[in-house]
């Protein structure tokens, strides 16, 4: 019964209208209470589930404690200068399988969750890029694993690579910095945080109540790599979803906290590439051309892809790049 009849029948026949109310609420809240009931079994079937994933999707590297919680690293291949890899949003070290794997043929590698993201546990609030800087400081500490570093950032995780390299600069070889985001834009910052928090809270909900497990692919975007997508549970799922959005929250004091960073000839000499997709507005170009000119040997440079996720869309460029500001980094 569409709008209009449904009205009419509430006004020209009072008592078939009640019913029809009636009958409409009953539905409602029959419905309602079968959303609640699916909800609350799907919520005990992947409590249940998620058990068995400590076997079935084992963290690949280690967890160490960075003071009150510990974090997941994962090291493999040999070499110096260290590459380090830092994942974006809602990304974690899965994200970096291709790149880790290639690049260990010639480098030590070492990929890492941030607080919170797949195999690490929780950490304090904010989650500033400043507490994150600290945080990967402690681990790379902590775990043994000698700088300096080349630090290779995606999006995001540009953040938290700008802070660490201004903070430790001896500690600091190169970077290579890949569609990173844009400190300066904070008005849509402020716009997109919020939508960010509500997206990311869906997806919390859609891992907690177990379509995640039921539909591998519901939260998993279309770059993601084989092993990011084999343990998807974990890496997508909802403590990862929540310090996504911890994160987001936190987005606008990140970008106060880089844009204080971002100083004339503030890197020195230090090898930096800045690589962005290809069709970006020419505010993200000028972006990238901006944060290579912190540096005197700074490059900017456009992929052919139009994929945000470069290092996925041409594995091979990234490699490339990695490897010059690793060579000059031990020249330097």
């Amino acid at each position: 019964m569409v709008d209009g009849e449904l009205e009419r029948a509430l006004v020209t026949r009072p008592g078939r209208g009640r019913r029809l109310l009636r009958t409409l609420l009953r539905i409602a809240a029959l419905s309602t209470i079968l959303l609640v009931l699916a909800a609350g079994v799907g919520a005990a079937y992947e409590t249940n589930a998620a058990r068995a994933d400590a076997k079935l999707h084992r963290a690949p590297g280690r967890l160490v404690d960075v003071g009150g919680h510990r974090l997941h690293i994962h090291c493999t291949g040999s070499g110096s200068p260290t590459v380090v890899l830092e994942a974006g949003l809602a990304e974690s070290s899965a994200s970096w399988e291709v790149i880790q794997r290639r690049a260990s043929a010639h480098h030590r590698v070492c990929s890492y969750d941030r607080a919170g993201y797949a195999w690490s546990e929780e950490g304090p609030s904010p989650r500033t890029a400043e507490r994150t800087a600290q945080e990967l400081h402690a681990l790379l500490v902590a775990s043994g694993e000698a700088g300096p570093y080349v630090l290779v950032a995606h999006s995001f995780g540009g953040n938290t690579a700008r802070l660490f390299a201004d903070h430790w600069r001896d500690l600091t070889a190169g970077l290579v910095l890949i569609d990173v985001t844009d400190e300066t834009a904070v008005t849509a910052l402020q716009i997109s945080r919020p939508l960010l928090a509500v997206q990311l809270t869906v997806n919390q909900l859609v891992a907690r109540t177990g379509l995640l497990r039921l539909r591998g692919d519901a939260l998993v975007p279309p770059e993601a790599t084989a092993a990011a997508r084999a343990a998807a549970t974990v890496v997508y799922g909802s403590g990862s979803m929540a310090a996504a959005r911890a994160e987001a929250w936190a987005s606008v004091d990140s970008a106060a906290q880089v844009s204080a960073t971002a100083r004339p000839g503030a890197w020195g000499d230090l090898p930096v590439v800045v690589i962005c997709a290809a069709g970006q507005p020419e505010s993200d170009t000028e972006h990238a051309r901006r944060i290579a000119a912190l540096s005197s040997r700074g490059r900017p440079v456009v992929a052919t892809t139009t994929e945000h996720y470069v290092q996925n869309a041409q594995p091979d460029l990234v490699l490339d790049e990695i490897g010059k500001v690793a060579a000059a980094g031990r020249r330097r």
